[in-house]
């Protein structure tokens, strides 16, 4: 009689729990620690240069979505940099969010227009800008929680200490 014996290597997954802070993180909260914690990827402290929409979104129907794309990353990135040290390598991640804004935008344009329910040639439907409106939504929840932007996700990340003194402490 022959042993057989077969090594399956099992992938990596997610580790359950909270999602460990960044290295930058926990070096401007003074809570990292060599033994529990990584310096992770260190990126290149360059900032995010703008990408051009028009180039990303071509056409003139996609006016709407590269203005509102453009104003979202005017109003958002300089604070993830300011906030929570973004740089120039993670500009992706930024460029999906500031995306996934204007068409969540564009779709609940489309549902005042047309109402959430369109009639076809078989009857009333659902419009499907609905289900675009959800897609979205659900994604953009995944990127708000990423980068840091919701309330909840807001409470994770400790402004940088910029070495001032208090004086504009009104409890001094």
């Amino acid at each position: 009689m022959v042993k057989l014996t077969i090594s399956v290597e099992v992938p990596a997954v997610a580790v359950p729990g909270r999602k460990p802070k960044s290295h930058i993180a926990a070096v401007r909260e003074g809570t990292f620690r060599p033994d529990r914690n990584t310096e992770g990827t260190q990126f290149a402290a360059r900032d995010p240069i703008e990408p051009d929409w028009a180039e990303l979104l071509p056409g003139a129907d996609s006016a709407d979505v590269r203005d509102k794309a453009s104003d979202v990353w005017g109003r958002t990135i300089p604070a993830l940099v300011a906030a929570a040290g973004l740089t120039d390598s993670q500009r992706e991640t930024a460029i999906e969010y500031c995306l996934t804004v204007a068409r969540l935008w564009q779709a609940e344009r489309e549902l005042s227009r047309q109402g959430l329910v369109v009639e076809t040639e078989r009857g009333n439907v659902k419009n499907p800008w609905v289900t675009i409106a959800h897609q979205y939504r659900s994604h953009f929840r995944s990127l708000v929680g990423e980068l840091g932007l919701s309330p909840a996700a807001a409470t994770r990340i400790t402004p940088p200490d910029f070495g001032g003194d208090d004086d504009g402490d009104i409890f001094d």
